[in-house]
Formats: C-alpha cells, structure tokens, sequence
C-alpha cells in the first residue's frame, strides 16, 4: 500500500518521523513525505493561490521518496498526490502528524494537521490524522501503534471522504486509560489577548486562555472529554459542511421567493 505522509510542524519535526517509521516499519507499507519546509501550525486549510510553492526532494529515512514545500499543509497533500502521480506511483491513503498538540472538537477548524487529512479525502483518498496532546511532545508511542493499527485495520474499509481524527495523551502507552471512539466535541478557552508590546507602527498582540474543563466525565461523550480523563480517542470526520434540518427548513422560510 503507497501512503502519503505529511503534517503541519515541518519535514523536521519528530512527530513526522516518528510516524513514517510506524507506518513502514510496524504497518509495512511504502511510505511517500510530502511536508512543508518549516512550522505551518494553525494554517488551516488554505492553499497558494497567489504564489508559486518551491518544492525540492529530499532524502526521509524510512519513505521511498520525500519532497519538501514552501506551501501549507492542504498545499503538501495536493502537490504530493500529483507529483507521485506523474511518477507513476498511486496513493491509496493520507495519514498526517503526529502533530505536537492536539487537534480536538473545533479546534479542527484551524489546524493544518487535519487540513492535510481532509486534502487527501478531496483528492479522492481516505486519511487519518494524529496528535499528541501537548506542544513540547515526547510519547509519540500510542500514537505511532494507532497508526499502523488504523493502516491495517481500517483503511482497507473505510470511505474516500472519510478521515479519522485521533488524539493521544503525551503519556506512556502505559498510563493511558485506553482507546475511545467518539464524536468530534466543543473546544473552549478562556480567551485571552495578551499585549506584548506597544510600538510606533502599533500594538503587539498574541493569543492567551486555558482550555475549558468539561463536568462531564465520560470519556465517550467527545473526544475533547476522552484527552481530558486521560484516553485516546479516535473520531471519524468528513468534509461535508452541510446541515440537514436547516436545508429542509429553507423551502419554508422561502428566501428569494
């Protein structure tokens, strides 16, 4: 099986390496990079549009071939697919990470690790994203397992448009309470804008906040509870945007009628 692995941390993180090597070692498949060249967290799922994107191969220990981009996350997964493409090489799956923090509920929204996940479903593939939930990571172990698990277990069944979304404590696999499957939650922070320093071209700001703690305590309420109470947890998630109810409601409301 071709897998193409890439991530929004940057070809050099420990994340990625860590997951190619699950992949190709642990899971067996033939592993393809395709990363940007350095930090693109919280890109979402934008793309450049506006520039050219330089992309050079480069050598990946554990992939057949890697490339790295000055472009975003989606960027990488598109480039990629392509490239390979023309390579005649034909991908059968994404995976993206493991990225150093988490990527849980609403967050998802920002994040370029599932951004690049969410690429490989439009571009025809199932994908899995995984995190550790922390920014300085170091037990990358769980998350690596999932991996190859989810490589041998549930890609071969799983739908073009659809990416799983998992999260892991940066815990020993050991003290991790075990594995939840759940709905994608509600993340929320206590907000803070934080004023760095005031200078003549202006005022510097960065985001601030802790994340909300949930009264509830059970793990399989949302994967936002299950990293909370200790667990990993494992979220299937599409790109679909739309809401059922509110397109049956609007011949109702006839707006434009």
């Amino acid at each position: 099986m071709n897998i193409l692995v890439s991530n929004d941390d940057g070809i050099n993180s420990i994340g990625i390496r860590e997951l190619v090597r699950a992949l190709h070692v642990d899971g067996g498949a033939s592993v393809f990079v395709c990363a940007p060249d350095g930090q693109r967290s919280a890109a979402g799922h934008s793309i450049s549009i506006m520039k050219p994107i330089k992309v050079r191969e480069v050598q990946f220990e554990n992939a057949e071939m890697a490339f790295e981009t000055s472009g975003t996350p989606a960027d990488c997964v598109k480039i990629g697919i392509m490239l390979l493409e023309k390579r005649g090489i034909k991908i059968d799956a994404v995976f993206s990470g493991i990225n150093h923090g988490s990527n849980l509920g609403t967050d998802m929204i920002y994040s370029g690790t599932v951004a690049a996940a969410l690429e490989g479903n439009i571009c025809g593939v199932p994908a899995v994203a995984l995190s550790v939930d922390k920014h300085k990571a170091t037990h990358f172990e769980l998350a690596g397992k999932l991996a190859a698990e989810s490589l041998k277990k549930a890609v071969p069944h799983m739908e073009r448009n659809v990416t799983l979304n998992i999260n892991t404590p940066n815990l020993p696999p050991e003290k991790i309470k075990g594995v939840v499957y759940t709905p994608a939650g509600i993340r929320e922070y206590k907000d803070d804008l934080i004023l760095i320093e005031e200078t003549e071209e202006g005022s510097l700001y960065k985001y601030g906040g802790d994340p909300v703690l949930h009264e509830d305590k059970d793990p399989t309420v949302s994967d936002v509870v299950a990293i909370q109470e200790g667990y990993a947890s494992i979220s299937p998630i599409r790109r679909r945007f739309t809401h059922e109810e509110t397109l049956k409601k609007l011949e109702q409301w006839r707006i434009g009628k």
